[in-house]
Order: C-alpha cells, then structure tokens, then sequence
C-alpha cells in the first residue's frame, strides 16, 4: 500500500511542477522526493510523471492518482487536528449516560456551557433509571462517562468519582399531615401510602432497602417507572412519595418536605480506567455547578444547615 508520505510528494510535485520546490515544501530533499515518487510508480506500475527541462508534469495515471492522494493527505491532516483537540479537551465527541432523574438538573446545564464554549465538542446523552444499563455502556465502550447515584458495584467502587450530592425529600399534596409537621422524620413514613418506584426503576431497591434499615413500613398504593411521575402523582393527592430532590419538577403543585436530620445521596462518575481529558473536564464542571434545585423548590425546604446530616445506601 503506498505510503501517506509518496502520495504527500505527488501532490507537492503537483502543485509546484518541480521537484526541488516539492522538497522545499515538504522540508525534505530532492533524492527523497525523487525516492518516493519511484516506490509510488513501482506501486502502481505505471508512469506518474514526467520529467522535463522545464519542470515536472503529471502523465494520465498520475492526474488520476493526484486527485485521491489530495483526499488521502487531507483526511489525514484532519485526523490528527482532531485527535489533537480531544487530547487538549477542545474537540471530539464526548459520550455521556446518565441516571434519569439526573438529565436535567444535572447534566442539561452543563451540556447547554458546553454548546456555547465548547461548539468544537459533539456529546450524545443516554438516559436509564437501571444502574445495570448504565454500567453496561460503559464496559463494552458505549459511553465515555456515567454519571449515577451510589452506590456503585463493588468492582466499580475504587474508580468512582464523587461529583455531587442530592438531597431526598418528601412530596405530599398541599395540605396533608406530613406537609404540616415542624420536623418530618422518617419514622412518620410508617403505614404511610406510598407513591413508589416500579422494580424497573433502580430507585424502587434503593428506596426498599433505605427504609428497612430505618425500620419504617409504608403501604405502597402504587407504583411508576417514571422517576419525576412520583412527586407528580403524591402532590395529586395519592399519597406521599420519598425521591431525590432531582426528581421534583419546577412549579410542583404540592409541598416538598425535608427530613430530619437532612437525606442526602452521593452521585458519582464512573469511567474507564485511563482517564481522558473531555471526560475530566467535564466532571469538574459538575462538580463546580453540582445540582440545580428551582427556586421554588428551593423556597419551600427548610434552610436551617445546622440540622444534621445522613446518607442511605
């Protein structure tokens, strides 16, 4: 196969009809330009150019060839302009996947920075509400990053990055019991009705198991893949739903209630071994913006920090 180094001296010797003045451009020596147009000719077997007293020209074969190798020496200058933006974090494409309760209020306003500073980087989303999907495309190289909540499996764990943590709170209709309480523990979940999680969605086993370990039994009265459905369907008045402060839709019509002490949950980022440039410039967006909760909502939690914290695996 010829080398991208002849087709480089056959369209110089084109488009300077000498070969000295090939060389020139090339920063290379007449002997070497000469060298590699005699292993192209050998390679096609046949005459490429002709030398004359008054320069170089190209024969039939050779304006034939010249048009493919323009193509060929093009393609590869743009190849390594572009391995070399994405090595500097300025180019390439980016693929991310993420929990999805976490597309808006976590990555949405990053991936909307990025089109404006960024414009030379492509990113493709992809959303799950199952870790497993998720940690799927990441093994077999479907997704340069994911962003999740933890717990994270166990052979992930030492490579997870925390980027950001989310508060779960509790959604209830205006006006119900739990809404109206100075101080919301979760024992008062107790035979509470439940807006819950379906069994599709990785929230429904997270949840199970954070309120056993508390020792609280509420009374699921039904159940939504959805992540953002269950605040909607508790502040609709059929019952209450436990969710991370993501899920809580701008303009709910219902109260959203912290705990006491306050829930949180880590979010992290998991990636592939090497790390990347994209990939850690974006992860230290996220962790610079963290999650975005709307001032409405924000309004309604209680802003006392001096509560004490917990996190539920």
């Amino acid at each position: 196969m010829a080398s991208l180094r002849a087709l480089e001296c056959l369209v110089a010797v084109a488009d300077t009809g000498s070969i000295t003045q090939a060389a020139r451009l090339l920063h290379s020596s007449q002997p070497a330009v000469s060298h590699q147009l005699a292993t192209l000719e050998r390679e096609t077997r046949t005459l490429l150019v002709r030398r004359e007293r008054r320069g170089v020209t190209l024969t039939p074969a050779g304006r034939a060839a010249v048009e493919d190798a323009r193509r060929a020496v093009t393609a590869a200058a743009a190849a390594v302009r572009s391995a070399r933006a994405t090595g500097e974090a300025a180019g390439g494409t980016l693929r991310l996947a993420c929990a999805q309760s976490l597309c808006v209020p976590l990555v949405a306003p990053i991936i909307r920075q990025w089109h404006r500073h960024h414009p030379e980087v492509r990113i493709t989303l992809r959303e799950s509400a199952k870790m497993a999907e998720l940690v799927g495309l990441l093994d077999f190289g479907e997704a340069d990053l994911v962003l999740a909540p933890a717990p994270v499996p166990d052979r992930l764990a030492a490579a997870a990055v925390t980027v950001a943590e989310e508060e779960i709170v509790l959604t209830t209709s205006t006006g119900h019991r739990l809404a109206d309480q100075p101080t919301l523990r979760l024992a008062d979940l107790d035979g509470a009705p439940l807006v819950h999680f379906a069994p599709d969605n990785g929230l429904s086993a997270w949840l199970d198991r954070s309120l056993a370990e508390a020792g609280v039994r509420p009374e699921p009265v039904m159940r939504t893949s959805v992540t953002t459905a269950a605040p909607q369907l508790a502040a609709a008045g059929i019952g209450v739903a436990v969710s991370p402060i993501s899920a809580v839709s701008p303009g709910l019509p219902g109260a959203v209630r912290s705990f006491s002490p306050r829930w949180f949950r880590q979010l992290v980022a998991l990636r592939p071994a090497k790390p990347e440039p994209l990939t850690d410039r974006f992860i230290e967006d996220v962790r610079t913006r963290g999650v975005h909760v709307p001032e409405d909502i924000r309004i309604q939690l209680a802003e006392d920090d001096s509560r004490p914290r917990t996190s539920h695996r």
